[in-house]
């Protein structure tokens, strides 16, 4: 939820080794299909308009094309793969999605007058999730007694980040060569990089 994230590896392309020995046709073929969106299968439209609104502020993209996140969630909950998580105080994973969006949309309403999550502006919506991540809720009983922390960082944050950096496009802007299978990495200690990795990126505080 902050400004887009400046990479210190500009020009890195981890898809720049697609016909390298870095990667084999099953190396491939997984990469190709985390940049191949799938259907909507699981939440209904206004359900997956929210998600897209949420993904987009817990990671701005100005890429000419974003990294899809959304899709790739409704598509793990219309399978029922889960994170192999279950927290004692969290309904079934489905279940939580469908009622944290819910309740997200509701907590949007009490605090913004009657209006709905999507229509928000970005500050606002940002601003509302950092209230949710407090446990600052101006619709408690919207929960159903679902800790709204522990869905907001266990779940909709975790899950977004996960997705977002398993993509070609994510891998690429932390300077990360992805699976090298099957020529494998070979220089391991601190200060080395094999040849065909990222050159060392400068970081600076963005904060």
């Amino acid at each position: 939820m902050s400004q887009s994230f400046r990479t210190p590896y500009p020009g890195y392309d981890v898809l720049d080794k697609w016909e390298s020995p870095s990667f084999d046709d099953q190396t491939r073929e997984v990469l190709r299909a985390r940049r191949d969106p799938p259907p909507r299968r699981f939440l209904d439209p206004k359900q997956f308009t929210l998600l897209e609104a949420l993904c987009a502020v817990v990671i701005p993209q100005r890429r000419p094309e974003p990294v899809p996140i959304a899709p790739f969630i409704d598509a793990a909950l219309h399978a029922g793969r889960g994170t192999g998580t279950r927290f004692a105080t969290m309904p079934p994973e489905r279940e939580a999605w469908l009622r944290g969006l819910e309740a997200i949309d509701a907590e949007a309403r009490a605090a913004f007058d009657g209006r709905g999550f999507c229509e928000l502006d970005r500050p606002e919506q940002a601003r509302l999730l950092r209230a949710i991540d407090r446990g600052d809720c101006r619709a408690p009983e919207a929960w159903q007694e679902m800790p709204p922390q522990k869905f907001f960082r266990a779940l909709l944050l975790k899950r977004i980040v996960q997705i977002y950096y398993s993509a070609p496009a994510g891998m690429s802007e932390i300077g990360y060569g992805g699976p090298a299978s099957p020529r494998g990495y070979v220089r391991l200690k601190a200060g080395q990089i094999d040849p065909w990795e990222a050159p060392f990126g400068t970081w600076e505080d963005q904060a």
